[in-house]
């Protein structure tokens, strides 16, 4: 399954000619693919949230009696015909396919790190992919990162995709590198980086984007590039529609107590602060995911939640509960 999507995002570039802008089509394909999953569980968690003050009328009223309580919220589910897992099960199916989709996103970007690696190492060239103002997509959107592969991105290459790669070359390449004795049985990230960084092309290339002075942030220091990969804004975006998109779903949940409503606080800045982690030092190709994925769910929220409002007032969803009855 890796494999199949990672098909699909190439077969995309072939027609873009741009992975970057294959990333944002290959990202709406998939969220338009699990989005009647999307609506099916946000309807789910709606309908629960809808009763969630008779639920804790029920908690509080048979908070000793646990037979007893699970009976009476049984029979509040099947009164207004609410399945409790409604919300959870269509997410759990999507996240297969989202862990799939991430596996086969990775997969193409160590492939074509690898391909650039072999390419500068035999050829003295550095084939970088760009985007908009991102000069090599397979590296971070950041300044403190330059365009040219570096070990600890290399030694993330498993090795079948170096056996992949290297089995793709043309026998030019594949003498080339026998030369210098790396061959399909021992090539990788520890076999080539020595090789790469004593070839003039690595360090006329390392020369151009050459380092300024480092950034002592007290517990590390960061190198900045005079010439970056980025400018970080791949990150910031990541950060803040995330942001939105926490705010907007937040505000559409319930929470009945003060352990929910913290535990709402704290995801609403945590998950923006773990994506400007994420997004800070993985490939700007993953950045351009999370970006477009967090802008789609924004809007899909929105969306649905119109529609929702539209079949409450036609009385699609059915009549809430009068609490009294919810108690008896």
């Amino acid at each position: 399954m890796n494999q199949f999507f990672a098909n699909i995002l190439t077969g995309i570039n072939s027609l873009i000619g741009n992975y970057g802008w294959s990333m944002v089509i290959f990202t709406l394909l998939i969220k338009l693919l699990i989005s009647p999953l999307d609506y099916k569980s946000r309807k789910g968690m709606r309908r629960t949230q809808q009763i969630q003050p008779q639920i804790a009328k029920l908690q509080q009223k048979y908070a000793n009696d646990k037979d007893k309580l699970n009976q009476k919220m049984s029979e509040l589910y099947r009164k207004e015909n609410i399945n409790p897992m409604s919300g959870c099960l269509p997410m759990l199916l999507s996240m297969p396919l989202l862990f799939i989709m991430f596996a086969a996103m990775r997969l193409v970007a160590n492939t074509e790190l690898a391909k650039q690696a072999i390419e500068l190492l035999v050829n003295g060239v550095q084939n970088n992919e760009g985007w908009l103002w991102i000069k090599n997509i397979w590296m971070p959107d950041s300044p403190f990162y330059g365009t040219v592969v570096d070990q600890a991105n290399l030694n993330m290459i498993t090795p079948d995709i170096w056996k992949n790669v290297f089995a793709s070359l043309d026998a030019v390449k594949v003498e080339a590198l026998a030369a210098l004795g790396v061959t399909a049985e021992n090539i990788s990230g520890a076999t080539l980086f020595p090789l790469l960084q004593a070839t003039e092309a690595y360090q006329a290339e390392m020369a151009l984007w050459h380092e300024l002075p480092k950034l002592n942030l007290l517990i590390t220091e960061m190198s900045i590039y005079a010439k970056p990969n980025g400018w970080f804004i791949l990150p910031i975006l990541a950060c803040v529609t995330q942001f939105l998109m926490s705010s907007t779903t937040q505000g559409q949940q319930l929470q009945t107590n003060d352990q929910q409503q913290s535990t709402g606080k704290f995801m609403k800045y945590f998950f923006p602060l773990f994506s400007l982690f994420i997004c800070s030092s993985y490939n700007a190709a993953f950045s351009v995911y999370w970006v477009v994925s967090n802008l789609f769910a924004w809007a899909e929220q929105l969306v649905f939640n119109k529609m929702f409002e539209m079949q409450d007032r036609a009385g699609n969803t059915g009549k809430p509960v009068k609490e009294e009855d919810s108690i008896k």
